[in-house]
């Protein structure tokens, strides 16, 4: 068989990998322990993000052409790939909290939602919360007037009741 044939495949698993994927972050995972990386990938994996190790030609291949095609110059040395096609912060999200634990785990960059980022700025994208929470925050904001309001007229109705 030819090496083509061979490496076809894993392109292919790339490829559909990224297919539809919101983010994709690349980091320089170079000495990691086997229980540190493992740690990693559970988190990776309970936050609803794959979590890869792939050749970085193969990588190049296969983002030739896509939106993630602008992080090909990042792809040096020893690299992994966590990639959501749900949530676009996650992978940045789970990784930052992990490298806090884990010195020699470090960012290389990556595309979040079409643009690409640099380590820097995906460190900045990390501190977003999901998406799930920013919901939820925004439906408090809008609950908390009503409430107080309606807290506001039961005081006044209990107030009435006393007096009379």
């Amino acid at each position: 068989m030819a090496k083509v044939e061979l490496k076809q495949p894993i392109i292919e698993e790339i490829s559909s990998l990224l297919d539809g994927a919101q983010a994709m972050v690349i980091v320089d995972y170079r000495g990691l322990t086997v229980e540190e990386d493992t740690k990693l990938r559970k988190a990776l994996r309970e936050g609803g993000v794959t979590y890869k190790v792939f050749k970085n030609t193969y990588i190049k291949r296969a983002i030739a052409g896509t939106e993630f095609e602008a992080v090909a110059d990042l792809l040096e040395g020893p690299t992994a790939i966590a990639v959501s096609k749900e949530d676009a912060t996650a992978p940045a999200r789970i990784l930052a909290k992990n490298i806090k634990d884990m010195p020699n785990l470090e960012f290389k960059g990556g595309v979040v939602a079409g643009t690409f980022y640099d380590a820097k700025m995906i460190e900045v994208i990390a501190s977003i919360p999901s998406k799930e929470v920013l919901l939820g925050r925004l439906l408090g904001s809008i609950q908390a007037p009503i409430a107080n309001f309606a807290r506001v007229i039961k005081q006044i109705a209990e107030k009435d009741e006393t007096a009379a």
